[in-house]
């Protein structure tokens, strides 16, 4: 069966290699796919997966990154426990990538914090978010509510 919906998101990268560490230590990917890239065969490509669902992170190395995602755009990681978003914000201070400290923010959102990934992109760990609940009631709304 083909894919259907949404399947990815790409990043550009400065070092491939620094980008799949941190996002396997911060964000719990793995490589699923990689390989070279077609018109430039000294840079690689490589698809990272939580391998919860059909959806990858495209790791695409370039030169630089001139716009970098974020201050507030960001990808989002749910973590099993408040003291998995503290220990993983622990490292990230120690390597100087804590770009926010975690707070507890109003529902939906639950317990957040905000890292730098190597070339500045905006990872959000949290904990306690809904985003499984709100997909869900919407996939069964209540009679006469508003879609």
């Amino acid at each position: 069966m083909p894919d259907i919906g949404f399947t990815h998101v790409a990043l550009p990268v400065t070092s491939l290699q620094a980008s799949i560490d941190f996002y396997g230590k911060y964000a719990g990917l793995q490589v699923v796919h990689r390989r070279e890239q077609d018109d430039d065969p000294e840079r690689g490509i490589a698809w990272l997966s939580d391998r919860t669902r059909p959806f990858v992170l495209v790791l695409v190395e370039t030169d630089e990154v001139d716009a970098p995602l974020g201050p507030f755009a960001h990808l989002g990681v749910a973590c099993p426990s408040r003291e998995s978003v503290d220990q993983l914000c622990e490292a990230a201070r120690a390597e100087g990538r804590l770009r926010r400290e975690p707070w507890d923010s109003e529902s939906p959102a639950g317990y957040l914090a905000m890292l730098s990934d190597p070339d500045g992109h905006t990872l959000e760990l949290s904990h306690g978010q809904e985003t499984g609940l709100a997909v869900e009631s919407h996939s069964h709304p209540e009679p006469g509510a508003d879609e």
